[in-house]
C-alpha cells in the first residue's frame, strides 16, 4: 500500500520532535519498517515504479495466432518459450477464444 506524502511527513516529524517510532506505528497504523525505510530515506515522496516487462508479446502472439491459426497451446508455447498456461491466460486476455464447432 502507497501512503499518501501528507502521512509520511507526519510520521517523519512526530519521531522527530521525541515520539517513539512504535507509538507512531500505533498512531498512525503504518508498520514499524515502513517508519524505519522512511527515516532512513532522502526523500519522502513516494516512488514511482513502470509496468513490468513481461517475458511474452501480446503483439508478436496475435501476429503468430493470425499466420498459424489451427495451433496447439503447447505448440505455441514451445515457440515462445512459455509455458502453456501463459498462453492460455494471454489469448482469454486477448479475447480470442477456440470454440469447438
Amino acid at each position: 500500500m502507497t501512503y499518501s506524502l501528507d502521512i509520511r511527513t507526519r510520521v517523519v516529524d512526530y519521531v522527530a520532535q521525541g515520539g517513539s517510532k512504535s507509538d507512531a506505528s500505533r498512531i498512525f497504523k503504518v508498520g514499524r519498517q515502513t517508519i524505519y525505510n522512511w527515516l532512513s530515506s532522502d526523500d519522502l515522496h513516494p516512488k514511482r515504479h513502470g509496468s513490468r516487462r513481461r517475458k511474452l508479446d501480446i503483439v508478436a502472439l496475435a501476429s503468430d495466432v493470425r499466420n498459424y491459426p489451427d495451433s496447439y497451446l503447447y505448440e505455441r508455447a514451445s515457440r515462445f518459450g512459455v509455458s502453456t498456461v501463459a498462453i492460455f491466460k494471454a489469448l482469454r486476455k486477448m479475447k480470442i477464444v477456440k470454440k469447438n464447432d
